[in-house]
C-alpha cells in the first residue's frame, strides 16, 4: 500500500524521513537514526447523556471545526490521561455538567478529519452535579427527541444516534 507522506524530518534527530516497505506496510523511517515513525490515530471521547427519548448534544462554536454544527459532547484525550478522567474533564468543561461513567457504549474510527485519524469513545453517562451550560467548543447545549436531532457535525455521531435509537426502539427505553 502506498501512503502519502505527511512528515519530512525525524522528530528525533532531524534527519530525512523516507517511506520504506517495514514488514507488512509501509513506515516512515529516518534516513539518520533508524527511527520508525508510527502516525497513530489520535483517541477522543464523548458521553452520551439521555433524558427518555432525549439526547445532550452541544452546537460547535464560531472558532470550533464545523461551527453551527451540533454533536455529542466530546474531546481528545490527553498523552497523560486515562479515557475516563478525559471525558470527565471534556464534558464539564463543554457542559458545565459532572457526569459519573456507565460504561463504554461504543467505540469507532472517525474520518471526517483528513488530517487525522481518530478512534472515537462514546461512553453512556448521567449527570451528578453542575449547571447545564455551554463552554470551551460549544455555544449551546440542548437536549434533543433521538428521532429528530439538529445537523450533525460528525457521522460517526448520526451512526451513535442511529444505534441509539434502534435500542430505544426495541426496547421502549434506553
Amino acid at each position: 500500500m502506498t501512503k502519502k507522506q505527511r512528515f519530512n524530518f525525524c522528530p528525533k534527530c532531524g534527519g530525512a524521513l523516507a517511506l520504506q516497505p517495514r514488514r507488512e506496510r509501509e513506515r516512515l523511517t529516518c534516513s539518520a537514526c533508524g527511527y520508525v515513525m508510527y502516525e497513530n490515530p489520535v483517541v477522543g471521547v464523548a458521553a452520551i447523556v439521555l433524558d427518555g427519548g432525549k439526547i445532550l448534544l452541544g452546537r460547535r462554536a464560531g472558532w470550533s471545526t464545523y461551527p453551527g454544527l451540533w454533536c455529542i459532547p466530546c474531546g481528545y484525550v490527553e498523552y497523560d490521561e486515562d479515557v475516563y478522567a478525559a471525558i470527565r474533564r471534556e464534558f464539564s468543561e463543554e457542559t458545565g455538567l459532572t457526569i459519573e461513567v456507565d460504561g463504554v457504549f461504543t467505540v469507532l474510527s472517525n474520518w471526517h478529519n483528513p488530517e487525522a485519524h481518530t478512534v472515537g469513545i462514546w461512553f453512556r453517562a448521567r449527570p451528578t452535579g453542575g449547571r447545564l451550560a455551554a463552554g470551551d467548543d460549544l455555544d449551546a447545549v440542548g437536549y434533543f427527541p433521538l428521532e429528530a436531532p439538529p445537523p450533525l457535525a460528525f457521522p460517526t455521531d448520526a451512526a451513535v444516534i442511529d444505534m441509539l435509537k434502534r435500542l430505544h426502539s426495541a426496547d421502549g427505553g434506553i
